[in-house]
C-alpha cells in the first residue's frame, strides 16, 4: 500500500512533469490514466502475493465437553481446600505415590473439572530442555513465517470465540460479556499489532550518530533471548497466556508459562490451540510449554540458568519473592502487580452520563482486574448523586452462571459471575465492616448465598458500594480485587490529587471532567503508568503502548515496542560508512608507546575543546592546538 501511495504523489501521477504545467493537458490524458492503472495492477499482485504466502493456516482442535452448559459432573462442596483430595473418585485412574494434584473446578457451582498431576522441579527442568531445543531452530524463522503463525491463531479465535469464552466462564466463573471484554477482544488486539507492527519494532534500527562519529553508521539489532518464562495470575486465563506467549515467539523465543492452579484446566487448553497451530504451521509445539506447580516447586523456573527473562502478573507478595529468586542469574524480570486505581471526576462532571462506565469499570470481571476502578474520587457537592446512583445500580446487579440452565432449558441472564473462591471472602468483610465503624454506609459488603439449587456452593460476593471514604480508612488504601466501589469525597483539585497519589500503587488511572485540558493537566500530575480521559481502561486496548506501572505496582512493561523489545537482546553494532575511503586509526601522537605525555595531553585536550567547546573560537583554538600537537608529538 506504501508503494501505491508513492506512487500516486509521483510527478507523471500529478501531472507536474516540465516546467510549463499550463501545457501538459496532451500528458495527462495518456500518463495519468495509465499510471494509475499501473499501481493498482502491482497493488493486487502484491496483496494476492501477501495473502497466499502468509494467509492463515486453518487447524483443527477439540472443545471440551465442561463447556457445554448442559455439562454435569460431581459437585465439590469444599473445592478449594486439598482435603477433597482424600475422594479416590476425583483423581486420575493412575494415582502416583508421593506426587501431589491440582483439583479444577467451577468456582461458580463446584463442578468438577479435572484433577492433575501437578510439576515437580524434574518435570519443570525437562519442559525448560524442551523450550530450549525448539528455540534453536524457531529463532532462524522469518518474520513472515512467525506472521502467519499469528494470523493463524486470530483466525481461530475469532472463528472459535463462543466456545473460548465458555471455556474461560467455566474455570473463572466470570460472564461471557467479561470474557469476551477482558479475553477475546484485548488478545485479538495484541494480535493485530504485532501483525501490524511487529516486524517494524523488532528489525535493524538506525541510530542517530555524533559529528567525531560522521563516518561510522549505528544500527541496534533486537536478538532472540532464548527461552523466556511468563508466570501470571488466573483473572484471565486466555489472555494472560496468550499476550505474553505471542510476544515471546514473535520476538523468536521459546516460552514456558506457569499459571495459576486455580485455571490449569483452561489455560491447558488454551495453550494447547497454540500448540496445534504451531504444528500445522510446520514448527515445534515444544516451542511452548505449560507448568503449573505448587509454590514450593516455582524456583526450579525462576532460578533456572536456561531462563533469559521473566514476566510476571500478580499479586506484590509472590512478585518480590520472584524478583529475588531472578538475582541467581541476574535474569531480568518485568513486574506487573496490584493497583488501586482511582478515577478523578472533576467538578461539574455530567454524572448520568459516565456512570455506565463508571460502574463497569469497577464490576467488570467481579471487581478482579487490575486496572479496574478501586477508587472514585468525588466532588464533595456531587457525592451524594454518585452515591444514591451507585447504590440503585448495585441492587439491580444479578450474580449467577451463564453456564447454568434453569428449568426450562434456557441459560440465565447474569450481569456478573462468580469469584475465583471465597478464600478472601472474611477478610474483605472485615475491612468493609472497619469501614462501616468508621462512619461509611455500605450497599451489600457480604458473601452472596445464591439461591439457584445448582449454585450453592459457588463463590459470590454482594456488590457493593462504601462511603463516603476517607484516606485514613484501611479500604481506601488495600487494593480489594473484588466487586467494591469505594467513593472518596474531595473539596479542592488539588486534593483529589493527592488523594490519588496517597497509597503504595501506581499503575492505572482516569481522569473524567467537562474540560479536556483540565483534565490532561490534573492527569500529569498521577503518580502511575497510564491514565485514560474520559475513558476506562482503553490505553490497553491501544497494544501500541506500554502497559506497566510505578512504585509498588511493579517496574518494567509489556505491551508497546518497549514490551517486545524486552523479550529481546538489544545489540548495537557499528560500520563504516565508507570503508574504502576513511577508517579508524590511531594518530602517531597517541599510539603506544607514548612519545610524550605532554604532547599526548594537548592532541586530547584540543581534540575536546574542537568538538565540545561552546563558541567557533574555542573550537578554532581546540582545532589549532590538535594540529600542533600531532605535528610535534609525532617526530
Amino acid at each position: 500500500m506504501d508503494a501505491l501511495i508513492s506512487l500516486m504523489n509521483h510527478p507523471w501521477v500529478t501531472g507536474k512533469i516540465g516546467g510549463n504545467h499550463d501545457s501538459k493537458e496532451g500528458v495527462d490524458a495518456i500518463v495519468y490514466p495509465l499510471t494509475i492503472f499501473f499501481a493498482f495492477g502491482i497493488y493486487l499482485v502484491y496483496e494476492r502475493y501477501q495473502k497466499k504466502h502468509n494467509s492463515p493456516v486453518p487447524f483443527e482442535y477439540n472443545s471440551p465437553e465442561a463447556a457445554d452448559p448442559h455439562w454435569a459432573s460431581k459437585v465439590l462442596e469444599h473445592p478449594h481446600l486439598e482435603s477433597h483430595l482424600d475422594d479416590d473418585s476425583i483423581l486420575p485412574p493412575l494415582n502416583l505415590p508421593g506426587c501431589r494434584y491440582i483439583t479444577s473446578f467451577d468456582p461458580a457451582s463446584g463442578l468438577h473439572l479435572g484433577t492433575l498431576l501437578a510439576d515437580g522441579e524434574d518435570d519443570i527442568a525437562r519442559k525448560i530442555e524442551r523450550a530450549t531445543v525448539a528455540s534453536k531452530k524457531w529463532k532462524k524463522t522469518t518474520f513472515r513465517q512467525r506472521r502467519r503463525v499469528i494470523r493463524s491463531l486470530m483466525k481461530w479465535l475469532v472463528d472459535n470465540q463462543e466456545v473460548v469464552a465458555r471455556v474461560a466462564c467455566r474455570d473463572t466463573g466470570k460472564t461471557l460479556i467479561d470474557a469476551a471484554l477482558g479475553e477475546i477482544l484485548t488478545t485479538c488486539s495484541k494480535m493485530e499489532w504485532l501483525l501490524d507492527h511487529g516486524e517494524k519494532t523488532l528489525r535493524p534500527e538506525t541510530r542517530s550518530t555524533n559529528f567525531m562519529m560522521f563516518y561510522k553508521k549505528s544500527q541496534v539489532h533486537y536478538e532472540p533471548l532464548g527461552v523466556v518464562a511468563a508466570i501470571v495470575s488466573w483473572n484471565y486465563p486466555l489472555h494472560n497466556a496468550w499476550s505474553p506467549i505471542l510476544a515471546s515467539i514473535f520476538a523468536g523465543n521459546g516460552v514456558v508459562l506457569k499459571c495459576s492452579e486455580h485455571v490449569i484446566w483452561s489455560t491447558g487448553w488454551f495453550v494447547g490451540a497454540i500448540g496445534e497451530c504451531l504444528l500445522a504451521c510446520g514448527h515445534d509445539p515444544d516451542l511452548v510449554q505449560v507448568v503449573c506447580c505448587y509454590p514450593e516447586q516455582a524456583d526450579a523456573l525462576t532460578r533456572s540458568p536456561h531462563i533469559k527473562h521473566i514476566t510476571f502478573i500478580g499479586s506484590e507478595t509472590v512478585g518480590r519473592k520472584i524478583a529475588l529468586a531472578a538475582t541467581d542469574h541476574l535474569t531480568p524480570v518485568t513486574l506487573e502487580l496490584g493497583g488501586k486505581d482511582p478515577a478523578i471526576i472533576l467538578p461539574n462532571t455530567d454524572l448520568k452520563k459516565w456512570v455506565s462506565l463508571w460502574f463497569r469499570g469497577v464490576y467488570q470481571n467481579m471487581g478482579q482486574n487490575c486496572i479496574g476502578i478501586e477508587r472514585l474520587i468525588v466532588h464533595s457537592t456531587q457525592y451524594d448523586d454518585l452515591y444514591e446512583m451507585f447504590s440503585e445500580l448495585a441492587k439491580k446487579f444479578r450474580v449467577g452462571s451463564v453456564l447454568t440452565l434453569t428449568q426450562e432449558g434456557y441459560v440465565t441472564t447474569v450481569d456478573g459471575g462468580s469469584m475465583i473462591s471465597g478464600d478472601r471472602f472474611r477478610g474483605l468483610e472485615k475491612i468493609i465492616r472497619d469501614a462501616t465503624e468508621a462512619g461509611a454506609q455500605v450497599v451489600g459488603g457480604k458473601e452472596y448465598k445464591h439461591g439457584h439449587d445448582q449454585l450453592v456452593n459457588g463463590s459470590f460476593f454482594s456488590p457493593t458500594v462504601v462511603g463516603p471514604v476517607d484516606t485514613s480508612m484501611d479500604i481506601a488504601k488495600q487494593e480489594l480485587f473484588a466487586p467494591v466501589a469505594v467513593l472518596m469525597p474531595y473539596e479542592e483539585v488539588g486534593e483529589a490529587i493527592e488523594i490519588a497519589n496517597g497509597t503504595r500503587y501506581g499503575l492505572g488511572a482516569s481522569v473524567f471532567g467537562p474540560d479536556q485540558d483540565q483534565c490532561v493537566k490534573v492527569a500529569k500530575q498521577l503518580e502511575c503508568g497510564m491514565v485514560s480521559i474520559n475513558d476506562f481502561g482503553v490505553f490497553y486496548l491501544n497494544q501500541d503502548l506500554p502497559f506497566g506501572g510505578t512504585k509498588y505496582s511493579g517496574y518494567g512493561r509489556f505491551g508497546g515496542p518497549e514490551g517486545l523489545r524486552s523479550l529481546t537482546n538489544p545489540k548495537a553494532i557499528m560500520v563504516d560508512r565508507w570503508p574504502g575511503l576513511i577508517q579508524t586509526s590511531i594518530p602517531r601522537v597517541m599510539d603506544y608507546p607514548l612519545r610524550s605525555i605532554a604532547y599526548s595531553w594537548q592532541f586530547t585536550s584540543g581534540l575536546v575543546r574542537f568538538v565540545y567547546a561552546h563558541g567557533w573560537r574555542a573550537r578554532i583554538r581546540g582545532l589549532i592546538a590538535l594540529i600542533q600537537a600531532a605535528r610535534t608529538g609525532k617526530a
